[in-house]
């Protein structure tokens, strides 16, 4: 309020753990599900950092019947019980209630570590409703409660013990996470990351709420990993040759690398067992050393490349998918949340430690590197016809804007791509009321004829040869894959418009598995959209009303007046619609309602998953998909 005075009475000063509360955001990235699952992450990473260290061979994680409670059990060294001679209190208390209190600041206690800006466990402790420490060391079993960061009691010292190790039990608070709860899935998950990474580590699991338990240890570590996620590309390596490198000098590195058929690059990276879903300069130090190694080997190898081909990094990453899990001393992560290596040492380090090792292996098993290097040609070959077609399908003025487009592309008048809109409609019919319906100065349509290609699944080269994504690169004008060119692009909202029901979500999920996967600056610059056509007409008086779904639906029906008999109707698809009516409800920008597809930072690596769960050659996922969501399978029309 302007007037108001601003003076040393308002300004807050948050004590303890009490900025956490405030913002937890800001220390585990969110308060859904992936925050949630942020703090079991913590306490495991913890339990893990004593395996780094030597002093533990064994977790234990188990779940709660009720899926809300959280215990973690190593056998390691125990958290120190003993008083801190600043803080006048046991360390336990002082780790569990201090941000920025812990044994990982230098390196006398950990080497190398995950745990960094010792907030991980205070952090867990302080959105947890109840968290209850058990600590085995000193020839004792001592234990302290905690309620949303405090401590209800003091330590206490229960029994004569000759074990040693340390237990955290956790209920996240539901005045942060309200009703979420933990999936044993996700957790499962991260464990299985850990096994894979520490070789010699077993790591029990129990969810008491199925009666699942699982045991986890792999003893080929990051071979064993690379093996798991080949496996769920459904590909195999080319030549059958796999690359592994084990390095332990000034800083650790574990590695296992292969090339397959898949038609893009894939990197699995951590530092000190924590995944950087954003990469690094230890996955920069990779892709040097990779296209080094190939360079020389083609330049000591002659002919080994045909003379016309040339090789540029990309071509010769493509279909590369790798581990590479590195340990270092004083690791600097972009935030609490590490999702990305900042070390600017560590990019040269990794280079000189792979390179020269993957060229020899390279030159002693010429099989394997023949077969990679037909992979990279027939990668090269590929980008010259994906910039042909690119180039065919160029507009460099409003003169020729209307050559080489589809035949059937009912293009718009205007010429400033900002104020042009491309609609691409499920099915001919549909495609003609949106075409009869539009605003013809600004608004394009495009009818697409059945369930487009599967782009998940398929080549560059098989794209290309599909007529119906032909027609969709023709039309937008700016090039496919790495010809792709912005400035080029026809339509600043390119709009996916299918029939509100399961035909025309599957459709839909198609065209953006091909948007991501081939088109993919059009979604991070936010030009994609989903139009959001009704499934419903209620008429309820002289009132017409539109429903998107069933429980739209419901909630008109629900705030309708008492005795209203109200009309329904549903449409069985966009081609049912008068063009007036598709025009009101679907492309009038003033009413319509678009839903623009993105990906929020730090979640790519999720949103990779994804598609290939709902997308890829395995079906497992996706059973385990429908199983998850029973109840929404149930009730969609099929």
């Amino acid at each position: 309020m302007a007037g108001a005075r601003y003076s040393a009475r308002d300004i807050t000063i948050l004590d303890g753990l009490d900025p956490v509360r405030r913002r937890p955001g800001m220390y585990i990235g969110g308060t859904g599900k992936d925050g949630l699952h942020h703090l079991v992450r913590e306490i495991v990473d913890n339990a893990v950092d004593e395996v780094i260290a030597g002093h533990a061979t064994a977790i234990s994680v188990r779940l709660s019947a009720d899926g809300r409670t959280v215990t973690v059990t190593d056998n390691g060294r125990g958290i120190p019980v003993d008083i801190h001679p600043e803080a006048g209190r046991p360390a336990l208390e002082v780790i569990l209630t201090t941000l920025h209190a812990g044994a990982k600041f230098d390196n006398g206690s950990y080497k190398t570590s995950g745990g960094l800006h010792g907030v991980g466990s205070s952090v867990v402790n302080a959105l947890s409703e109840r968290l209850v420490a058990t600590v085995r060391r000193d020839g004792a079993e001592w234990r302290q409660e905690f309620r949303r960061g405090r401590p209800r009691g003091k330590l206490k010292r229960l029994r004569a013990h000759r074990g040693h190790g340390t237990t955290i039990e956790f209920t996240p608070d539901p005045e942060i996470f309200g009703e979420e709860t933990f999936e044993a899935e996700r957790i499962l998950e991260h464990l299985e990351t850990a096994a894979y990474l520490h070789r010699g580590l077993t790591i029990a699991f129990k969810d008491e709420g199925s009666g699942e338990k699982r045991e986890i240890r792999h003893d080929d570590g990051v071979r064993d990993y690379l093996a798991h996620e080949v496996a769920g590309l459904g590909v195999a390596p080319v030549g059958e040759g796999v690359f592994a490198l084990e390095r332990d000098d000034e800083m650790r590195i574990d590695l296992a690398l292969c090339w397959t058929e898949h038609t893009r690059e894939r990197t699995r990276s951590f530092v000190n067992g924590i995944p950087t879903r954003d990469g690094g300069t230890h996955e920069q130090g990779l892709r040097d050393a990779v296209v080094k190694a190939i360079r020389n080997y083609v330049e000591t190898h002659d002919g080994a490349v045909p003379k016309r081909v040339r090789l540029t990094a990309e071509d010769i990453r493509e279909g590369l998918v790798a581990v590479l899990s590195v340990f270092h001393p004083d690791p600097q992560f972009q935030g609490q949340t590490k999702d990305r290596f900042n070390n600017p040492e560590a990019r040269a380090l990794v280079d000189a430690a792979v390179r020269p090792t993957l060229e020899q292996w390279l030159h002693a098993h010429r099989s394997h590197a023949d077969a990679i290097l037909g992979r990279i040609v027939l990668a090269a070959r590929a980008r010259l016809a994906s910039r042909a077609a690119g180039n065919e399908v160029r507009r460099k003025s409003a003169a020729n804007r209307r050559l080489n487009l589809p035949g059937k592309l009912a293009d718009c008048s205007v010429t400033d791509p900002t104020r042009a809109e491309l609609f691409i409609v499920e099915g001919d019919s549909a495609g003609g009321s949106a075409k009869q319906g539009r605003d013809r100065r600004t608004q394009a349509i495009l009818p697409l004829r059945g369930k487009v290609l599967n782009a998940e699944r398929a080549s560059l080269r098989t794209v290309l040869a599909n007529h119906e994504l032909s027609d969709i690169v023709k039309a937008l004008g700016c090039g496919i894959g790495r010809d792709l060119d912005l400035s080029r692009l026809r339509y600043h909202k390119v709009i996916l418009l299918m029939d509100a029901d399961s035909d025309g979500n599957h459709i839909a999920t198609l065209l953006l598995a091909f948007f991501y996967r081939y088109l993919k600056p059009l979604v991070d610059g936010g030009y994609v959209y989903l139009a959001q056509p009704p499934l419903y007409r209620i008429q309820a008086g002289s009132k017409t009303l539109w429903a998107a779904d069933d429980a739209e639906k419901a909630r008109i029906l629900k705030r309708l007046p008492p005795r209203t008999r109200p009309e329904i109707s549903r449409f069985k698809g966009l081609g049912e619609m008068m063009p007036r009516t598709l025009f009101e409800t679907t492309l009038d920008p003033r009413r319509r309602r678009l839903l623009r597809v993105t990906i929020p930072d730090g979640t790519h690596v999720e949103a990779d998953q994804v598609m290939r769960d709902l997308l890829g050659r395995d079906a497992a996922p996706r059973y385990r998909q429908i199983l998850r969501h029973m109840e929404i399978v149930d009730s969609l029309d099929v």
